[in-house]
């Protein structure tokens, strides 16, 4: 779509909607809106099929002959460009390509999910509240290609600029569902998921129990681990071996380590 107008106004009205969508996740929610900025990140949620209603550039930053074209071939309502003071006051990153776009989110209800095969292995987080976690729970996520992440008794808005940043557009690219714990244990035993929960309560070490079969690795906090609930209903909980002088890591990093333990058997057992 060719562009439509040129604003150089901090005080024009869409220039304050989005500095809304970027700090309110009510209006967020409200509205149904959200704002991601760079290319890869807007190449990620359109190759997804996420909708965007406005894209803003600037044309001071996108100097490149190759992303203009690649700006220019995607589909969206408005194509505004923006001055440099504008892009500044919008912008979120302090290195940025001189794209941001308002998209329209998707419904990320349990109710929704769907799998493409017939064994999934996936990844829940129990109420992580830290963006940075989030987003990285949400790249190893793609680097394993999981068949979904469930978010249970989610903290964050999904769609907060933190986590969108932190996962590098991953947050599109993945099957991501959000629920309460409840729901989420009830889908699993319905679908006859084995579910192991990292806990160093009654724990097997994580390389000795068996991931092939349709199964869900579940992470709690760092700070409080995973709640009762969880544990009670584990079909085993499991526990990466400790040789310094504390027993936890970054959840992201614990979760790498499961889901590729998880991902070599099912390899070797092809």
């Amino acid at each position: 779509m060719q562009e439509t107008k040129h604003i150089s106004s901090l005080q024009n009205q869409l220039i304050k909607k989005v500095l809304l969508l970027k700090e309110k996740s009510r209006e967020r929610k409200k509205t149904g809106l959200f704002v991601l900025e760079g290319l890869l990140e807007l190449q990620l949620a359109i190759g997804s099929q996420y909708k965007i209603a406005t894209i803003l550039y600037c044309t001071d930053i996108l100097e490149n002959t190759d992303n203009n074209a690649i700006l220019k071939s995607f589909k969206t309502e408005e194509l505004i460009s923006v001055s440099l003071e504008v892009y500044k006051k919008i912008a979120y990153r302090d290195t940025t390509e001189g794209v941001i776009a308002i998209a329209k989110s998707k419904d990320h209800h349990l109710s929704t999910l769907k799998f493409e095969t017939k064994n999934p292995l996936i990844l829940i987080a129990e109420a992580p509240e830290k963006p940075g976690n989030i987003g990285a729970l949400l790249r190893t996520a793609d680097a394993a290609n999981l068949d979904a992440v469930l978010i249970a008794n989610p903290k964050t808005d999904l769609y907060n600029p933190n986590i969108i940043r932190s996962s590098v557009g991953c947050i599109f690219s993945r099957n991501v569902k959000m629920g309460s714990t409840t729901e989420i244990i009830s889908y699993l035993k319905k679908e006859g998921f084995q579910i192991f929960c990292a806990a160093l309560s009654a724990s097997k070490d994580y390389t000795t129990v068996d991931f092939k079969e349709p199964t869900a690795i579940v992470v709690g906090t760092e700070h409080s681990g995973l709640s009762d609930e969880w544990l009670e209903n584990s079909t085993q909980n499991i526990i990466i071996p400790m040789e310094g002088q504390i027993d936890s890591m970054n959840v992201s990093v614990s979760a790498a380590i499961l889901i590729f333990e998880a991902k070599r058997q099912r390899k070797i057992n092809k």
